[in-house]
């Protein structure tokens, strides 16, 4: 009787960390991160030097520029020299001030979108980089430079449909903030602690296994969770914005990423501890028998 009752209750440590370890990472991120304006730039910022990013910055502003522009024969001439000025002021400083302040705005976007009633694209506003853009172009006397339009140009991030979807999960995960976390490690501690008082050495080694498969499986599933949430954002993205928008989303996600390398090593060493413990101490109860 004690054996299946031991067995049921590692089954059930089993699927409770499991299921903990993701609804725990997402709801931090959630709390911590995306709903930090800091931390949301500081995961986007560097974004800047992305090249994904500067290409497809380049193509919006050379391509929104372009209406308002009538070279006549040497149109596409025009065209080809400011794609390649635009391209290269994204290597300037002022450049990464324009892009964290688009980010920013970004940001009231993100929380409207995801906490609100009403469902919304969160979009990047490109038009503080256009305005550089002309200013630098202006001022180094460029050709036509005077009539390119300041106006809003976007990289869609989240379309609106996909904001609808991902309120209610949102809004829950925003809700449960990071307390799933603490009642991950609290039921960790709990659990080996009693193991190890109640029932000696071997079931606190066999709970530790137990345990670290739990946060295996865990990071497996929150690694695919990521994955499969991504091919869902980037799916009804505009095709000229994918690129851009697949690099925000992993700059992001880049937490949720390192979260799933700590369940899993520490997964790993428990599991292979706890195996390991027990193997050690069924090898010495032989020798001495």
């Amino acid at each position: 009787m004690r054996t299946y009752l031991s067995a049921a209750l590692s089954a059930v440590l089993l699927v409770l960390l499991t299921l903990l370890v993701p609804v725990s990472a997402f709801s931090a991120w959630v709390d911590l991160e995306l709903d930090d304006t800091d931390r949301y730039l500081a995961a986007v910022s560097p974004l800047a030097t992305d090249p994904d990013v500067r290409a497809t910055v380049a193509t919006l502003v050379t391509d929104e520029a372009m209406k308002s522009i009538d070279a006549g024969p040497l149109q596409d001439t025009v065209e080809d020299f400011l794609h390649e000025a635009a391209l290269s002021f994204t290597t300037a400083p002022a450049f990464r001030r324009a892009w964290d302040s688009a980010n920013r705005t970004a940001h009231r976007a993100v929380s409207s979108a995801l906490h609100g009633d009403d469902g919304q694209a969160v979009t990047i506003d490109l038009a503080p980089v256009i305005a550089e853009v002309k200013q630098q172009l202006v001022t180094d006397g460029v050709p036509f430079a005077d009539g390119i339009p300041v106006r809003e140009t976007s990289i869609t991030v989240l379309s609106a449909d996909r904001a609808d979807e991902l309120r209610s999960s949102f809004q829950w995960l925003r809700y449960c903030s990071v307390w799933p976390t603490v009642g991950t490690v609290v039921l960790l501690v709990l659990v080996l602690g009693l193991t190890l008082v109640r029932g000696g050495a071997r079931t606190a080694l066999t709970t530790a296994a137990v345990a670290g498969a739990g946060l295996l499986l865990g990071a497996v599933l929150l690694r695919i969770a990521v994955a499969v949430a991504r091919a869902r954002v980037l799916d009804q993205v505009p095709g000229t914005d994918r690129d851009a928008a697949a690099a925000v989303y992993d700059a992001l996600t880049a937490s949720l990423r390192t979260t799933v390398w700590t369940a899993l090593g520490v997964g790993a060493v428990m599991a292979a501890g706890g195996l390991a413990g027990r193997i050690v101490a069924a090898r010495r109860r032989r020798h001495a028998a």
